[in-house]
């Protein structure tokens, strides 16, 4: 499983951006998908998951500002973030659990400045 996360930047606090992790394979196929994010000096933490069904799931902070979705006929998952705040600024990665495994993407840098 390969995963290539993309779609980061530099926003100003308000704006939106939206990432893509495009998978080698099937997305249909993995329990769930997922991005975390971390910030320098911090513990990666879980943003949004999304299982195979559809359910979806968000940290607090994400709540009503983030968006997660996913195109199982382009292999490719979405993380929608609007209104962003200085806070989120972090490396965003994108993960899926398929198998015993979980595989991570490459990460993709948000800056969101003030």
């Amino acid at each position: 499983v390969q995963l290539q996360a993309s779609g980061g930047g530099l926003v100003q606090a308000g704006g939106s951006l939206t990432l893509s992790c495009t998978a080698s394979g099937n997305i249909a196929r993995y329990r769930n998908m997922g991005w975390s994010r971390q910030a320098p000096g911090k513990q990666r933490e879980s943003v949004a998951t999304i299982t195979s069904d559809g359910t979806t799931t968000y940290v607090d902070s994400a709540k009503g500002r983030f968006a997660i979705s996913k195109d199982n006929a382009k292999n490719t998952l979405y993380l929608q973030m609007n209104n962003l705040k200085p806070e989120d600024t972090a490396v965003y990665y994108c993960y899926c659990d398929y198998l015993f495994g979980t595989y991570w993407g490459q990460g993709t840098q948000v800056t969101v400045s003030s």
